[in-house]
């Protein structure tokens, strides 16, 4: 069978995968476009990381298939894809750059050193222990040992986790330069607004299956739509029923969240609750992600 040039560079089809309690991955379908960014977002123990474990190779699937440039994988898979794993252990009393190098000879493909060090800006670490870096350079390093073969296909499992904000946006930064460059990028991440600015196209998970798929703003339009309304303080839950919403508490009091926005605030104000400090919004993709998996603590 040729290569397809064409078709989607990734295509999952009909994927299952179960363990000896639990259906993990349940009829799992997706493609994945050349040259862009597709995010795969779900709740803990949502089945996002048993799916890119499965299609990266790692664990064996129990039905479905994995399709590479319109074929079966190969063993030529591995030398055309890069994976920056959740958690990586870096070779200790090795420098940044002597890692890089030694990640290199892994490869009979191997990308320039000098493009990894500049794209990744780890310029002023090479020198350093990896045990002395930080987190942001850690991570950075982490994407560069992933681009280490040049690869076509790269996977990212939830990269910015732990950064500090100016460190994310970094990353952001780089990830938007390596799709530029017509690298296929496959992406885990918690972070809904790193969601919404990298991929091109999103699927979100839960217990197993996928349960919306298409554009950030597609799914907004179709899903969306409507506002969260915050109020400051304590809310008695009962003057809430009856009422088109969703509530939960937040860390500054009450979020609502409605597709009515003016039919909403007529029934808050007709039950007598205080409006004083209210702030309205427009909902976002992390209200979108909360409607459709619900707002329950997972572990």
């Amino acid at each position: 069978m040729g290569v397809d040039l064409t078709g989607p560079v990734l295509e999952v089809r009909a994927l299952v995968k179960d363990f000896p309690e639990v259906r993990a991955v349940d009829d799992v379908s997706f493609a994945i476009g050349r040259g862009t960014c597709f995010g795969l977002l779900g709740p803990n123990g949502a089945g996002k990381t048993t799916t890119i474990e499965v299609v990266e190779g790692i664990l064996r699937p129990t039905a479905g298939d994995v399709l590479y440039k319109g074929a079966p994988r190969t063993a030529g898979f591995r030398e055309e894809v890069g994976i920056q794993f959740q958690n990586t252990e870096l070779p200790q009393y090795l420098s940044v750059r002597e890692t890089l190098q030694f990640f290199r000879t892994l490869y009979d493909k191997k990308a320039n050193l000098e493009y990894l060090i500049e794209i990744c800006r780890l310029e002023e670490i090479l020198d350093r222990d990896n045990r002395k870096i930080s987190g942001g350079q850690r991570q950075r390093l982490l994407l560069a040992m992933a681009l280490a073969n040049d690869p076509e296909l790269v996977f990212l499992d939830e990269p910015t986790t732990g950064l500090d904000p100016q460190a994310r946006r970094h990353l952001w930064e780089i990830v938007a330069r390596i799709k530029s460059e017509n690298k296929t990028i496959v992406l885990t991440t918690h972070y809904m607004e790193e969601a919404q600015i990298l991929c091109d196209t999103i699927a979100i998970m839960d217990r197993g299956r996928v349960i919306a798929m298409g554009a950030p703003e597609e799914l907004l339009a179709i899903h969306g739509g409507g506002a969260s309304i915050l109020l400051p303080g304590k809310l008695d839950a009962g003057k809430l029923e009856g009422v088109s919403c969703r509530w939960f508490e937040v860390e500054d009091g009450i979020e609502i969240q409605t597709d009515s926005l003016n039919d909403c605030i007529h029934a808050l104000v007709g039950r007598g609750v205080d409006l004083s400090g209210m702030s309205v919004r427009s909902q976002n993709l992390e209200d979108l992600f909360l409607k459709l998996t619900g707002s329950q603590l997972r572990s």
